[in-house]
């Protein structure tokens, strides 16, 4: 019986073994299958959505593409910043900078609820043609008034600064976030660059009614919109625009543009000098450190106010975006009486705590003998004025 269970088994054994290598075989290839199957899948899905998601805007195209190309500054079929920027990022480390995003840390975002002041337009619209004000909504979206013009600057209003409505850096929670409906009235609605921080669908789509100034080529994402021609005036960098006793000159800035995977420096970008009869402010947004700022400050300075970028910032892209002690030098630089630090306080797009920007630029100001200007979001300055300048965030967690 031993015998015979012996020669059995080894039959069955015998059977049974010379198919499992094809088995395996098959059901790997199967798995092959499947996966390059998701991996074409996610392209072609990518694909559409970048070509159809209206979130995304449009390139320019036509006249617009042909005024682009005629730019000083585009050349080799894109614009280049003034002094060379190292935009390029190797594979390993980009996977390691989204994995870092993906994974989160603690202290990039507010545990507390960021006090606000409530916007009061009643107060805005009684700042006299004599003065300036400005009112900051975290980030870099701001009202300015000037000579009597109120303008609506790198405007988001929306839930995330991101390509996705679903996903990507949420805005963190203050006790009252901006809107338009609880806007004043607009003359103008000004923009840096195209990037989600700084151009929002969201907000674009209610604003329709309103007039634009752009940097060359972005028109074309608020025509994507629904946006009139009409309505939107583009500039180059150093061209200006008269509105009545105010003029408005586009600077440049050193930094990038794009919305898609394609079209990196399709647009352009750069920074905005106004310039009143007796006062003269600079919004700065989005830049590296970078010689143009004391080009700037030669040429319209001195300033009563600048505002200028403090955080998103990372030795990976130390090109694009500033450090917290590179902002207070450039205020130097530009010959500003009075610093005013921005982009912070709303999204997490580095890899700091959200606090240590201003932590950073504060330290940095009073070893440069920098006069700091920090108010609370949605509070009225005229006139850079102090008074209402306060560490409003040093107790939160």
């Amino acid at each position: 019986m031993n015998g015979v269970r012996h020669g059995y088994m080894v039959t069955e054994f015998a059977t049974v073994y010379p198919a499992l290598p094809r088995a395996i075989l098959s059901r790997f290839r199967m798995l092959i299958f499947y996966v390059l199957a998701l991996i074409v899948a996610f392209g072609l899905a990518t694909f559409l959505y970048f070509a159809f998601a209206p979130r995304v805007g449009s390139n320019p195209a036509g006249d617009r593409l042909q005024r682009i190309r005629a730019s000083p500054n585009y050349r080799d079929g894109k614009f280049q910043n003034v002094v060379p920027t190292d935009m390029d990022m190797p594979v390993g480390t980009m996977l390691g900078v989204l994995w870092e995003f993906a994974k989160g840390a603690s202290g990039r975002e507010p545990k507390d609820t960021i006090p606000t002041v409530p916007f009061d337009a009643t107060a805005w619209e009684a700042v006299p043609d004599s003065s300036f004000a400005v009112c900051w909504f975290g980030h870099s979206s701001l009202l300015i008034k000037m000579e009597g013009i109120t303008f609506l600057v790198d405007p988001v209003f929306g839930e995330r600064a991101s390509t996705f409505s679903f996903a990507g850096p949420k805005r963190f929670n203050f006790q009252q976030h901006m809107s338009v409906a609880l806007l004043p009235k607009v003359d103008v609605v000004l923009l840096s660059h195209d990037h989600y921080d700084h151009l929002d669908h969201e907000t674009m789509v209610q604003l329709k009614e309103m007039k634009f100034i752009t940097p060359l080529g972005v028109g074309a994402h608020l025509e994507q919109w629904d946006i009139p021609a009409s309505a939107i005036t583009e500039k180059d960098w150093w061209e200006s625009v008269q509105l009545g006793s105010l003029r408005l000159t586009f600077a440049p800035a050193r930094h990038f543009s794009g919305r898609s995977l394609t079209n990196r420096f399709s647009t352009l970008w750069g920074s905005w000098v106004f310039e009143g009869r007796t006062k003269k402010i600079y919004f700065g947004a989005d830049s590296g450190y970078s010689p143009t700022f004391k080009e700037i400050g030669e040429r319209f300075g001195p300033f009563d106010l600048a505002m200028l970028e403090c955080g998103a910032y990372d030795q990976r892209w130390k090109d694009i975006h500033m450090v917290p002690e590179e902002t207070a030098q450039a205020a130097l630089d530009l010959r500003a009486s009075v610093l005013m630090p921005i982009h912070w306080a709303k999204f997490s797009l580095g890899f700091h705590p959200w606090k240590e920007p201003i932590e950073r630029s504060t330290a940095k100001a009073g070893e440069l003998g920098v006069t700091l200007l920090t108010p609370r979001i949605g509070q009225i300055v005229v006139d850079a004025s102090r008074l209402h300048s306060e560490q409003w965030w040093s107790g939160l967690k």
